[in-house]
């Protein structure tokens, strides 16, 4: 079985997530959506509500599941539960610029490797922090969310 990991902190997860993570598990028979906490940031949603909203929003694709990474490495996590890759999506060269010395690493620490896909055209201006300043600010995002994100977000 090959099992990869997509890690984020997805506060919250957007359709470009989505689309990512249903692009992953077409290419892997086990998709682990691990969302993480960087505790030295301010997150809109706990870690149980994002964690809630990525099993409501791909929960019913066939083999992906969702779990709290909890503090640590993304190497460690992966070794831990017996994935074989990382799966990062791509919106731009600075993405890429980003993502490869941690990939290196990665692989470096556990021979873990990073599958990058390229995002699709429709969402690589997204960011959860750029829509959430948007939605917070009164603009209209709904296209941009899954149904039950929205409504968290409107409450």
């Amino acid at each position: 079985m090959r099992r990869a990991v997509c890690p984020g902190s997805f506060d919250p997860i957007h359709n470009g997530h989505v689309e990512i993570i249903a692009r992953a598990a077409s290419l892997f028979d086990e998709v682990i959506v691990a969302v993480s906490t960087n505790y030295s940031k301010k997150y809109r949603f706990s870690e149980d509500e994002r964690v809630a909203m990525v099993e409501e929003t791909v929960g019913g694709l066939r083999g992906v599941s969702a779990i709290p990474m909890d503090q640590g490495l993304l190497a460690d996590f992966c070794k831990e539960h017996g994935a074989e890759a990382i799966v990062k999506g791509l919106r731009s060269t600075v993405d890429y610029a980003y993502e490869i010395p941690m990939a290196t690493m990665n692989r470096h620490l556990t021979g873990v490797e990073t599958v990058f896909l390229q995002a699709d055209s429709r969402y690589t201006h997204l960011s959860s922090s750029l829509l959430k300043e948007v939605q917070s600010l009164g603009g209209d995002v709904a296209e941009y969310f899954p149904r039950a994100v929205m409504k968290r977000l409107l409450r």
